[in-house]
């Protein structure tokens, strides 16, 4: 969304010092005035120019971040946060796109290969200087060790945007969200989006049903919890393959039961989101579509009503 030109950081960084410079030369020499005025609009030209966020990211280009923090959550989930150019720099990464990092990395035989995988940031636009990673490294991770190995300083290498969503507010009147593991962050990328929209008049529902194996797994809780809580029209369902004792959210896979149950029904103004394992998305895929919505294709498309991030 486009910052208003009357944003209070307009008004007391350049509006105010253009009239009072304008018009303290025109009381004390009037015949400067008008070279004041020029004087003034170029100077606010280049604070403007400074102040206002620039988009860093090159699509068909990758550029080097540094490490600037590192944030363990767990024993193989970590939150990575990587400094922009400027403090003012933003990635220009739309709602619901992703990047790419890219990794020489050495293989079994000896050989250097070029790696490069998909992420959503945890970040946003609206938090310029930096962005963050939410990664969990596994055993047979390319990328994903690679990042674990990371010390603060050194740099990765990413190009962007990707992706075939984009968010608009009030693209539909509801959102059905399906998530599995990692698979949460864009979900949770669209789901601030629309809460902070909200003030300008974004009324877009939500319902999210988030799978993990154990409750320990269950990534960002605390973040989806405290917008359920402070947003009415948000609401997160876990489900946990091996709960705890005493456990009240759904147990075992995403089923075509808990869908119906939690989750809007098929309609034109409807639409499902899903991320997480590609056997899981398959399975869900077919799943939706016994419910009524209509056919997943291989590769989503942001027409389409079941879409696989």
């Amino acid at each position: 969304m486009a910052e208003s030109l009357l944003a209070r950081k307009y008004i007391d960084g350049i509006y105010i010092p253009l009239g009072l410079l304008v018009v303290g030369t025109a009381i004390v020499k009037r015949e400067w005035t008008a070279y004041a005025l020029l004087l003034g609009i170029a100077l606010g030209a280049i604070k403007f120019r400074n102040t206002h966020p620039k988009a860093v990211l090159k699509p068909d280009s990758f550029q080097e971040f540094e490490l600037k923090e590192k944030t363990i959550i767990s024993h193989n989930v970590a939150i990575y946060r990587f400094a922009l150019p400027t403090p003012t720099s933003t990635l220009g990464l739309p709602i619901g796109q992703h990047i790419s990092i890219g990794a020489a990395l050495a293989q079994p035989d000896g050989t250097t290969k070029e790696i490069v995988r998909s992420y959503t940031p945890i970040s946003g636009d609206h938090q310029p200087g930096h962005f963050d990673l939410l990664i969990k490294s596994y055993p047979q991770g390319n990328i994903s060790r690679h990042m674990a190995s990371l010390a603060v300083g050194q740099a990765i290498r990413v190009r962007g945007p990707k992706g075939a969503f984009v968010y608009a507010p009030n693209m539909v009147r509801r959102f059905g969200m399906i998530a599995g593991g990692t698979g949460i962050t864009p979900m949770l990328q669209v789901v601030k989006a629309i809460v902070r929209g909200r003030a300008d008049g974004d009324r877009t529902e939500v319902d999210l049903i988030f799978a993990n194996v154990t409750e320990q797994d269950i990534l960002l809780r605390e973040d989806l919890d405290q917008l359920a809580r402070e947003d009415k029209g948000f609401r997160v369902h876990y489900v946990l393959d091996k709960p705890p004792a005493g456990w009240e959210g759904g147990v075992g896979y995403v089923t075509a039961e808990m869908i119906e149950k939690w989750l809007p029904k098929p309609a034109d103004d409807v639409k499902i989101l899903l991320c997480g394992p590609p056997p899981m998305v398959n399975g869900l895929k077919k799943a939706a579509e016994s419910l009524g919505f209509k056919k997943a294709r291989p590769v989503s498309k942001l027409e389409d009503q079941v879409f696989a991030f």
